[in-house]
């Protein structure tokens, strides 16, 4: 919103205060100003002349020369270069030592021989924007009005003696979207009077009764709150006065005719769109507010075919035509031209939703448009038609029918918000007064009352022009602000605090995340939607689910919700291989949502989960190391480690052949507890067939349940002394049956080793002819340590043998010669 310095003064004294000083405070109560730009870019000794007389140069076919008095004591010679300049205009006269934008300076000068003792003026020379000039005087020198004063200064004349605020305003006020709301804000800022326009002076109006003539009926009343018309008769459609075009033209808006220039004069004063029917082309002289009929067109006055929805508001006439759209823009079929004489003159209040629906769906975004979609004040639909309707008499000769003919659908009621001292002050942490309080009240215009519950509190009646105040804080918020915000004192925090935490989730997360990027993995975050297809592929555990179908699917490929993380592992994968890059190491955190139902009565189930994935080669140690294919003890070591870091015990792996994996190299892991062991997910390599399918090498993937994990993790840190004697290491390889998991083997040893036993490890496996088909050998690595003594050979001998007999007994097993 651009609201002009001088025309802003004639609603409210702002004398005392610069445009910049406005701008100040206006930003510090709230209501942000982009910049106060000034209109005259340089502009200085350029006056107003009368051209007496113009000859043609005698050296130059282009140039003329003119004889202009422009108020000095005695007429100007002044060599002009512009076709239009003649006789009896009245022009801009740049007297020497004027300067003009750019800082050029007029001086005494010869042009081709014939002194010029100044230059006459174009609307460009002098700062002015070309597109908000009208089209008549868009090119060659500005010609002003046959009225103006001869040897005034063209400052005044053209208004550009003026500075011009930018207010950013935030949607919730649309109050300032006027020159009238900015004036009652900078009323209330200053504490100083608002002085309104006569909306009704100089209304000129018959003795026929415009309901005579003119029909209003809404057939849309959701969409129309209010409509009203007044019918002017004996219009002339010309050029507005100058005083008028400098309003619009401060206010960014390019003037165009007396009819249409006062209806955008008073949508900038009150805020109210008004728009201007050409009466002889509407039919029966009806007008119907109602929704457009399918495959209905109508052409805008920017002259395009518009097909309109069956959502859209329209303007119709008694034929049925639509003639406008509403609060967006009218039609060309019944737009004001120069052979215009009876206006229908409108002023309604519609629907902001169904207006913003409407510029949305058709692009078409307008002034009018805007402040309906923010809404309108609803008290000022009847003063703004009215002071449209005196402007139009006044400027272009109209009488006006007596009364105004209207349609309501909803009398909007007033909106009154108690308050209390003490909430107030509870707030704002300050100490005010109720008279304060009442003081600022006074300065917003605001009218209140003693409320019935309390002697320290009130009760206010809200304007409908503050559509954004409804509640208690909105009016502690405008206290706020006009007492200002710099004088609210710093006020510390107090009361109990405790200290923030993560949520079990939130902790999960991050402990996860921390660890896979130590092991070298990479997080993904996939869709969670995906084909049905995908669904039942990695059931595992989940048997019966029915996939959940979107009601608007962006794509077959993502119309369902998954119920599994490694299909888009898979996709990953795929993806990085067709760009070269063959090993893949990631995982997701995700939720999959689980339902029996066909039909959806509750809602599905959800459960966090984690998938891994591991294809190609895992890194070398080092750099001079080669790479090593991955395998499933790669993944495996990485979920030990991870559990490991969770403060869990350690996983128990047992073969299974769930769908979609390799049966003789998947395992299902499970966690010893007290009550038992329980499930946490699966391991194991990706099945050949699905292999071929998705083109990938051997892949291995993984999926554990999240949230059991997360109610098993230890996050507490444990401390524990340095060792402070020396561990003793042994080796031991061991030939058992093929089918002895080594899981058996390390828990044996540990069973049988007791307290002495630091750690076990697996660091081979091996299998070949040598050991014959049905057997395999194992290679173990024991720590052991004492944490009071160092142990004896002796020792470490007695428990090597004890746990060797131990793995005889319970394995059959053989130290490998």
């Amino acid at each position: 919103m651009k609201v002009s310095y001088q025309w802003l003064s004639q609603y409210v004294d702002v004398s005392g205060y610069t445009a910049e000083e406005l701008a100040d405070k206006l930003t510090r109560c709230g209501v942000e100003v982009d910049g106060a730009e000034n209109r005259n870019l340089g502009v200085s000794h350029v006056v107003a002349g009368y051209v007496v007389e113009r000859i043609k140069h005698p050296d130059a076919d282009k140039l003329s020369v003119c004889t202009v008095d422009a108020g000095q004591g005695e007429h100007l010679q002044i060599v002009c270069g512009a076709k239009n300049v003649a006789a009896g205009q009245k022009v801009p006269v740049a007297l020497v030592g004027a300067r003009l934008p750019g800082d050029f300076q007029i001086k005494r000068a010869k042009l081709r021989g014939v002194e010029s003792m100044g230059m006459i003026c174009s609307a460009k020379e002098l700062g002015l924007n070309d597109k908000l000039l009208p089209k008549e005087i868009q090119e060659g020198i500005l010609v002003l009005p046959e009225n103006t004063e001869i040897g005034a200064s063209i400052l005044d004349v053209l208004g550009i003696d003026d500075s011009v605020l930018e207010l950013d305003l935030t949607p919730n006020r649309s109050d300032c979207l006027s020159m009238l709301g900015t004036a009652y804000e900078i009323g209330a800022i200053l504490g100083r009077p608002v002085k309104l326009p006569d909306a009704q002076e100089g209304l000129a109006e018959s003795e026929a009764p415009a309901a005579g003539s003119v029909k209003v009926t809404i057939s849309a009343p959701e969409e129309c709150l209010h409509y009203s018309a007044r019918l002017i008769e004996g219009v002339t459609v010309g050029t507005s006065p100058l005083w008028l075009q400098n309003r619009l033209m401060a206010a960014g808006v390019r003037p165009i005719n007396n009819i249409v220039d006062v209806t955008n004069f008073v949508m900038l004063e009150y805020g109210q769109p008004l728009h201007a029917f050409d009466a002889d082309k509407i039919a029966g002289g009806h007008i119907d507010v109602r929704l457009a009929k399918p495959g209905e067109r109508l052409v805008t006055l920017d002259g395009q075919d518009r097909e309109l929805a069956p959502s859209m508001l329209l303007i119709a006439d008694g034929a049925g035509t639509a003639v406008g759209i509403a609060g967006v823009m009218g039609g060309a079929d019944s737009e004001v031209t120069g052979s215009t004489v009876r206006i229908i003159l409108e002023s309604a209040k519609f629907a902001g939703g169904s207006v913003r629906k409407t510029s949305k769906q058709l692009g078409l975004r307008s002034e009018a448009s805007l402040r309906f979609e923010k809404g309108v004040n609803a008290e000022a639909v009847i003063p703004a038609l009215d002071r449209a309707a005196a402007l139009i008499c006044a400027l272009a000769g109209g009488v006006s029918a007596k009364g105004v003919v209207e349609a309501r659908t909803l009398e909007e009621s007033a909106v009154a918000v108690e308050i209390s001292l003490e909430k107030v002050n509870g707030y704002l942490g300050m100490e005010l007064s109720l008279e304060d309080v009442k003081s600022i009240f006074g300065r917003l215009n605001f009218e209140y009352t003693a409320a019935s519950s309390g002697q320290n509190a009130l009760l206010v009646q809200v304007p409908k022009r503050r559509g954004d105040i409804t509640r208690d804080v909105d009016l502690i918020e405008e206290i706020a602000r006009l007492y200002g915000y710099d004088h609210i004192p710093a006020t510390p925090i107090t009361g109990v605090t405790t200290p923030g935490s993560l949520t079990a989730e939130q902790r999960i997360r991050r402990s996860t995340r921390s660890l896979l990027a130590a092991s070298g993995l990479s997080e993904v975050i996939t869709y969670s939607f995906t084909h049905p297809g995908q669904v039942n592929r990695f059931a595992g555990r989940y048997q019966g689910v029915v996939p959940v179908s979107l009601a608007l699917p962006m794509s077959e490929e993502r119309s369902v919700l998954r119920t599994s993380l490694i299909p888009h592992l898979l996709d990953t994968a795929v993806y990085n291989r067709n760009r070269n890059q063959d090993d893949v190491a990631v995982y997701e955190i995700g939720k999959v949502f689980l339902s029996q139902e066909e039909r959806l009565t509750v809602q599905p189930e959800e459960r966090l989960l984690l998938s891994l994935l591991w294809t190609g080669s895992r890194t070398p140690l080092s750099w001079t190391g080669k790479a090593v294919k991955a395998d499933f003890y790669d993944l495996k070591g990485v979920l030990d480690k991870w559990l490991g870091g969770l403060g869990l015990a350690a996983a128990v792996y047992r073969p299974a052949s769930p769908k979609g994996y390799h049966p003789g190299r998947t395992a299902e892991i499970f966690l010893p507890a007290a009550q038992g062991e329980i499930y946490l997910g699966t391991i194991g390599q990706l099945h050949p067939e699905l292999q071929r399918e998705w083109d990938l090498d051997d892949t291995y993937i993984a999926e554990l349940e999240l949230d059991t994990v997360s109610r098993l993790a230890d996050f507490s840190i444990h401390y524990r002394t340095l060792p402070r004697f020396p561990a003793v290491t042994r080796d031991l390889a061991l030939v058992v049956g093929a089918d002895v998991p080594v899981g058996g083997l390390t828990a044996k040893v540990k069973e049988a080793a007791g307290e002495l036993l630091e750690s076990v490890s697996v660091f081979d496996l091996y299998t070949g002819e040598r050991l014959g088909a049905d057997r395999k050998s194992a290679a173990l690595s024991l720590t052991f340590r004492h944490p009071e003594r160092t142990l004896t050979d002796e020792e470490i001998a007695a428990l090597h043998t004890a746990i060797v007999g131990a793995l005889e007994r319970e394995y059959a097993a053989e130290l490998r010669k």
